[in-house]
């Protein structure tokens, strides 16, 4: 028995190659702009973790201390934001799991139009990533609850010490299967609602049949999948690494010469200082958004490439592969 997801590493090089050449600054520039919603969008249920955890003094009797009004709202209010942010970026990053799959699919990357076709698609995608993360949310916030609390309140410290050590286990397994329906959803389930124009629960109705067939054949995928994003991401964080000292060094001359003239100490060296950080941080957002593309298109592209030749039928990419394909 063949292997589809050994056989399909090479073919996603030259389907990713095809796509992003000839270079064009505009095309690589929406691209980089779908890959920062979708490879750096922050997931709503995780968004507000360790936000709420301030130090501060516990009175023996176990109640907290009496925080001025203004810092409680300046906290809720944080908190509030946080959350809303956090739900607008994965709402916008769900939409443009849609975006980014048309545009594989068809070869032409357009925000607008996609979006507009996929919107409502692109809402239910996040209600379910919704309706899987809290309860994972809930579950971390629990074993945190259990671990941290006894110990602020002075209770037995065996109890959390315990609850510590259950739990380890408990959330990594749990983790890990929330690991497996979340990224089997984005690469597979997603490409499944587009091409039947149906909702996630009948997309995964479909693509659960196929697991159950070829069960096999999807956790070749999963094992070779993650290698291929570790030396990716490996490679793309050495090349950022690598521009990132180039251009550091001209901010580290420009430090330089205002300690000489302004001193870094007055307030024109602060202000120059900050800028050209601000700058720096910029660049260095954009570059590694833009060497994120070809590493984000080429995982897609693969795991388009694995699930068509595993279910014929799922397949979404036979007008786009390779001309070098044997028939």
């Amino acid at each position: 028995m063949s292997l589809h997801a050994l056989e399909n590493i090479g073919e996603a090089f030259s389907v990713t190659r095809e796509f992003l050449t000839p270079i064009d600054v505009r095309r690589w520039l929406k691209l980089a702009l779908i890959v920062f919603f979708v490879g750096s969008g922050v997931s709503f249920p995780s968004a507000q973790f360790n936000t709420s955890t301030p130090s501060a003094y516990v009175p023996e009797s176990g109640l907290p201390f009496n925080a001025p009004v203004n810092i409680v709202t300046l906290v809720v209010a944080l908190i509030v934001a946080g959350l809303i942010l956090g739900a607008l970026l994965a709402l916008i990053g769900a939409i443009m799991e849609f975006v980014l799959i048309e545009s594989l699919r068809t070869g032409e990357v357009s925000i607008r139009r996609y979006w507009s076709q996929r919107w409502r698609q692109g809402l239910r995608l996040f209600g379910f990533r919704i309706a899987i993360g809290v309860p994972m949310f809930a579950l971390v916030a629990g074993w945190f609850a259990l671990t941290v609390v006894p110990i602020l309140t002075g209770l037995d410290p065996t109890i959390p010490f315990a609850a510590f050590l259950i739990g380890i286990p408990v959330l990594f397994i749990i983790g890990l299967l929330y690991a497996l329906v979340s990224g089997l959803t984005t690469v597979f389930v997603v490409p499944l609602m587009i091409q039947t124009d149906s909702g996630v629960l009948t997309a995964w109705r479909r693509l659960w049949g196929s697991i159950k067939t070829a069960w096999k054949q999807y956790l070749t995928y999963i094992v070779i999948a993650f290698l291929l994003t570790v030396a990716a991401g490996i490679i793309a964080s050495s090349v950022v690494g690598i521009i990132a000292i180039v251009l550091l060094i001209p901010v580290l001359i420009v430090a330089g010469i205002t300690h000489v003239t302004v001193s870094l100490s007055s307030t024109i060296g602060i202000v120059l200082l900050v800028g050209f950080a601000l700058l720096f941080g910029l660049a260095m957002l954009v570059i590694s958004t833009l060497a994120q593309v070809p590493v984000v298109m080429y995982l897609r592209y693969y795991a388009l490439l694995v699930l068509g030749d595993i279910e014929e039928s799922f397949d979404i990419l036979s007008d786009h592969r390779p001309s070098t394909e044997e028939p």
